[in-house]
């Protein structure tokens, strides 16, 4: 295979400086220097390295990135693909590789979606091509393919292994809006929970009959989620709730100041999206769990207008520093979700070490 001459990361359009100074930063804790290709606003971010480094290209978890959605690392960028065959070029240097799947993807923004019915149309022939070529193979280990287009002949083409990569395609999870959902915010719980639970952590740590509070609760977005799942919740909120979930039997409303509230017994979960500094929350979050209010929890911070990477490192210090002195064993991390706006979500899980 040739060698990876960098990174492509998707990410929210708005937060590439963000992307890019993270990528730069845990680039650099493995001795790997480099710059960024960062456009405001394109969704996307393309790190490249100063020196050869196809090793560790090929070893970045996307689960290590906050503000990167998908991270894919590059063999080529080809800006003049022939429009009478674009399929050559891309086989050529697959050099003979065998691929487990390939995504014909953009980065997320308004102007790409004009590529779609581009995508569609291509997308059939070149799977056809790979088959033909024996190139595509349903075998474990094998990387998955990536073609990203930034025009009909202008692609970023990379491998990503699919064990450290995002499973969705642009790393966007195709997730429905539940018609009995009150709001909107109701996706950012579920999605927090498909990233952050492995399957095995849905089965244990949401079994019906669970307790859970929901800080901020109202109109009852992320509480619909914990019912939906047999969990009963204390919604803590002086706003109203929607009536279906008053009448579902699993709700208790409590109109009080989400900082000031504590259950008389501690609960499995305590889930927060509140407006609040982001400070403010990764403190009452820390109190929940080192006081043993809450086992695990999963929160929001909004983030400010400027310096947002530092707001989340010093939240983050702040939570791990209390913790361990509180000698609470835990996992921590932190994503911005795509059903995320202008903040990330925050989750800890506490063990049993």
């Amino acid at each position: 295979m040739n060698p990876l001459i960098g990174l492509l990361l998707y990410c929210r359009g708005g937060f590439e400086a963000e992307c890019a100074s993270e990528v730069q930063e845990l680039a650099s804790q493995h001795g790997v220097t480099g710059y960024c290709k960062a456009k405001t606003d394109s969704a996307h971010v393309v790190f490249m390295p100063h020196e050869e480094a196809s090793k560790w290209l090929a070893q970045v978890d996307y689960r290590s990135l906050i503000f990167a959605r998908q991270v894919i690392p590059l063999l080529a960028q080809l800006n003049q693909l022939p429009v009478t065959d674009r399929l050559t070029p891309v086989l050529e240097l697959l050099n003979g590789q065998n691929i487990c799947d390939v995504w014909v993807e953009t980065p997320d923004t308004n102007e790409a979606k004009s590529l779609s019915g581009f995508l569609k149309k291509f997308s059939t022939p070149l799977r056809q091509a790979l088959q033909k070529a024996k190139l595509l193979r349903d075998e474990p280990g094998l990387p998955r393919l990536h073609l990203c287009f930034q025009s009909s002949t202008s692609v970023m083409m990379g491998l990503s292994d699919t064990h450290i990569s995002s499973p969705w395609l642009m790393g966007i999870p195709r997730l429905k809006f539940p018609a009995q959902a009150p709001s909107r915010s109701t996706l950012k719980l579920e999605e927090a929970l498909l990233y952050f639970l492995t399957p095995a952590q849905h089965k244990k740590l949401l079994r019906p009959g669970m307790h859970a509070v929901d800080l901020g609760a109202s109109p009852g977005g992320w509480s619909w989620q914990l019912i939906h799942r047999g969990l009963r919740v204390i919604a803590v909120d002086n706003g109203p709730m929607a009536d279906a979930l008053m009448q579902s039997g699993l709700l208790d409303h409590r109109r009080e100041d989400g900082f000031r509230f504590r259950p008389a017994s501690p609960v499995e979960w305590m889930v927060c999206d509140m407006v609040e500094q982001p400070i403010r929350i990764a403190q009452l979050v820390t109190d929940w769990i080192t006081r043993g209010d809450c086992r695990n929890s999963i929160f929001n911070l909004k983030l400010p207008m400027k310096k947002r990477l530092q707001e989340v490192r010093r939240c983050e210090e702040l939570i791990r520093g209390q913790l361990a002195m509180s000698d609470v064993h835990y996992d921590l991390s932190f994503k911005q979700l795509y059903h995320d706006r202008a903040e990330i979500t925050g989750c800890i899980i506490r063990s049993q070490r």
